[in-house]
């Protein structure tokens, strides 16, 4: 065999092998994804490059229109754990999980836990523990824009704009550490909170559970309704806004046959998480983000907008 067709056969056996293990990473071990919004911030950015370790909860076999749902070395998630999941909420129950959209979101509610939300389904109660990134809608008075403004040009507070006002003042999107930050800075700022600063007026939300037992309220019917029909093999509808049908029965409780979790994301004005598409169950886990490997402005051009300094950081 000539040299010339023996150096091209290897390089050709070098490549296969190269692509060959690069798909068995993104199948069995780690892949990549793109966050293309500002829902994570100031966890993740838009334009950040994250890698999801997909053994951290235990490695969910791939091809579920095949194997089904398998889970090798299975491990618990964490509340405040930021976890890559599929789309619970579809329009086919024939797709397999692993077919399905794929989310990030920060998981607030563990299986059985009780979180307390707003009418609105945010967590507003000190004990639902909101990580401090976790940003909220604040008003302040008009005739600070222009301090606010200055300030958030000064500390380098990325896309924070302007989102609307109402009749106390203007109305923008902050974590409590920004807020700290801007208070800091500028004197009587005279900012809150649009959400209540008690627990006078919220609900309880218990996230169902395998094997728990889960009471139908004005609360949690719709969640419950979606669930069932999605994830449990059943059908499910609500009748007169308050009673829930399973199977053609009225009921009053359900119970569960899978592990669910409640998924938050960190800026408040962004509703792609649970209060939309409801409790998401273990089999539609990916994995958690782990590490942001690459990071840029996508609106600062070709050459600009690198963020240098977010290269290699794990993510929190």
């Amino acid at each position: 065999m000539k040299t010339g067709t023996k150096n091209f056969l290897f390089w050709v056996k070098a490549l296969t092998i190269a692509v060959v293990g690069v798909i068995l990473l993104q199948l069995f071990a780690f892949s990549s994804c793109y966050i293309p919004s500002s829902g994570m911030e100031n966890s993740l950015y838009r334009g950040d490059q994250i890698i999801i370790n997909k053994w951290a909860y235990g490695l969910r076999v791939p091809f579920m229109t095949i194997s089904g749902y398998k889970r090798i070395n299975e491990k618990p998630l964490h509340k405040n754990d930021i976890v890559v999941f599929n789309n619970p909420l579809t329009k086919s129950h024939q797709i397999p999980a692993d077919r399905h959209e794929v989310f990030i979101s920060r998981c607030m509610g563990l299986p059985g836990d009780t979180l307390m939300v707003s009418s609105q389904y945010s967590l507003i109660c000190p004990g639902a523990q909101v990580n401090p990134d976790h940003k909220q809608l604040y008003v302040y008075p008009k005739d600070k824009e222009n301090a606010i403004e200055k300030t958030i040009k000064k500390l380098d507070l990325e896309r924070n704009e302007l989102i609307g006002y109402n009749k106390i003042g203007y109305v923008r999107s902050f974590s409590r550490y920004e807020i700290y930050l801007l208070g800091q800075e500028i004197p009587n700022l005279q900012i809150k909170s649009i959400l209540p600063d008690t627990c006078e007026q919220v609900h309880s939300l218990v996230v169902p559970g395998k094997g728990r037992n889960i009471n139908v309220t004005r609360w949690n019917i719709t969640f419950l309704r979606n669930a069932i029909n999605e994830h449990e093999g059943k059908r499910a509808f609500i009748l007169n806004d308050t009673l829930l049908y399973v199977n053609g029965q009225k009921v009053s409780s359900f119970v569960f046959t899978k592990d669910y979790y409640w998924m938050v994301s960190n800026n408040s004005i962004n509703i792609n998480d649970s209060r939309i598409f409801g409790f998401v169950p273990k089999d539609h886990i990916i994995g958690k983000a782990s590490l942001i490997w690459f990071s840029k402005d996508s609106e600062a051009g070709l050459f600009g907008g690198f963020r240098w300094k977010r290269f290699f950081q794990s993510v929190q």
